[in-house]
């Protein structure tokens, strides 16, 4: 900034100087002629001007910790007899071939704590009953929070251990909510996780419902599918990735 201020400062005087050898030569018609002297410019003494230090992106920033909208590779993928993630058209495709099975996909092996995750599925599962969504303080043990909406407009919070898988919402059910419309395209799905074990579950901006459970504080992020009873019934693709810091 302050480099920029002499810049400018500099090329002005630079015009002046100029102006002043125009005059000092330029032709009359002939006769005698008296050349006036160049008029003198005084030397400015510019000060110092002492801009602090901004951090720019800060001035903006909504506290983004992580964004994606995959248009170049970075999560997990792999094909094998039972499911494949890979990116297909710019978002992240989960298809899964097996029946009643569970694949998940993470950006990085960083621990997150106290986060809103939010994230565009795209259903083009043939099963009703494929279940897609979030992860989040997802442990070294494959222990972590999940959740999960249907494209028959069933939802869930669930925490998954390695003995133990449990629906921590409706008594441990499957919900239905009148706000997350059966059969839809895609759904803007979006997810609390918040240090204080408060879990809350979004669908296209409104909230669906609300928990809490302080079994996990901390931990990785991720996305996942899971299938029904059809064998090949699950086809979701992500896509808007964002996750940003809770107040």
């Amino acid at each position: 900034m302050k480099e920029n201020v002499r810049i400018v400062l500099a090329v002005a005087v630079l015009a002046l100087a100029a102006l002043s050898c125009q005059a000092v030569t330029g032709g009359g018609d002939g006769g005698d002629s008296i050349v006036p002297d160049a008029p003198d410019i005084p030397t400015v003494e510019i000060p110092e001007i002492d801009i602090p230090d901004v951090n720019i992106p800060d001035l903006f920033s909504n506290d983004v910790v992580l964004s994606d909208d995959f248009s170049s590779e970075g999560w997990g993928t792999g094909t094998d007899v039972d499911s494949a993630v890979e990116y297909v058209n710019e978002t992240l495709n989960f298809f899964v071939n097996r029946d009643l099975y569970f694949v998940w996909s993470t950006p990085d092996g960083e621990d997150y704590e106290n986060t809103h995750i939010e994230v565009t599925a795209i259903n083009d599962s043939t099963d009703s009953t494929s279940a897609f969504g979030i992860m989040c303080n997802l442990q070294i043990t494959d222990s972590s929070y999940y959740f999960a909406v249907t494209g028959a407009g069933e939802y869930a919070i669930g925490v998954s251990t390695l003995t133990d898988d449990t629906l921590l919402t409706n008594g441990g059910e499957w919900g239905d909510s009148d706000l997350i419309e059966s059969g839809a395209d895609s759904y803007r799905i979006g997810a609390d996780c918040g240090s204080d074990g408060t879990l809350t579950l979004y669908v296209n901006g409104q909230q669906i419902v609300s928990i809490n459970d302080t079994s996990y504080t901390s931990g990785g992020v991720a996305l996942f599918a899971w299938s029904g009873e059809e064998t090949d019934g699950a086809n979701v693709s992500f896509d808007d990735f964002e996750m940003t810091k809770l107040p």
